[in-house]
């Protein structure tokens, strides 16, 4: 006859074994083999995509970011960006789209305005940029606010206006831009794009030996 005590501390035995083999293996061997093939196959992305300038790291090309002088290639509009207002301890940025309608006045008038600012800020002597020449990321923002990409187009925009600013030759600056072209992923899936944070480094690099 066993004993139910006997019978509870071999189940008990049996449970814990299970759960340290488990932790062992999920908890430990395994994270470390994804590491390990991750840092040795693919380290570049698995430590963030890291784009660097000067020895330091100035961001991720999988992020993108704000605020570049007129100098610089411009990104996409971050109009669904806001600031953290429930923890003020911390200064965080939260990222999300506008959730406005296509018909909203209030998003017809921020692509209006956008629109208006690319003419104005891209239209150089002798060649002036009109509305029609304006590509819609150029005025839209992504669903995160945070599209680190740009299109061909909106790039190729904007080469005048940055060879202007920079005193660089105009077909330099456009070689620039075909080098951080990126064609559709294996041939077929998504569009060309141009990441802005590597072109905009690649310039700044370019400038510095000019």
């Amino acid at each position: 006859m066993n004993h139910p005590f006997a019978h509870t501390a071999r189940l008990f035995g049996a449970g814990l074994r299970a759960l340290l083999a488990l932790t062992v293996l999920t908890g430990v061997l395994y994270p470390l083999a994804v590491t390990g093939v991750a840092q040795a196959l693919f380290a570049h992305q698995a430590n963030g995509s890291e784009t660097r300038a000067d020895g330091r790291v100035v961001g991720s090309s999988l992020i993108g970011q704000q605020g570049y002088g007129l100098r610089y290639f411009q990104p996409r509009p971050a109009d669904g960006l806001g600031q953290n207002s429930v923890n003020t301890q911390y200064k965080l940025i939260l990222s999300g789209a506008t959730n406005l309608a296509a018909d909203s006045k209030v998003l017809l008038k921020q692509v209006e305005d956008a629109k208006a600012a690319v003419v104005r800020d891209n239209s150089v002597p002798g060649h002036p940029v009109t509305p029609s020449q304006v590509p819609a990321d150029a005025v839209t923002s992504s669903g995160s606010g945070l599209d680190p990409d740009i299109s061909p187009a909106y790039a190729e925009l904007q080469v005048r206006r940055v060879a202007a600013r920079n005193h660089l030759p105009v077909p330099q600056v456009e070689r620039l831009v075909r080098a951080h072209t990126t064609g559709r992923t294996l041939g077929f899936i998504g569009e060309p794009r141009v990441n802005v944070l590597e072109l905009n480094t690649a310039l700044k690099e370019l400038t510095a030996k000019e």
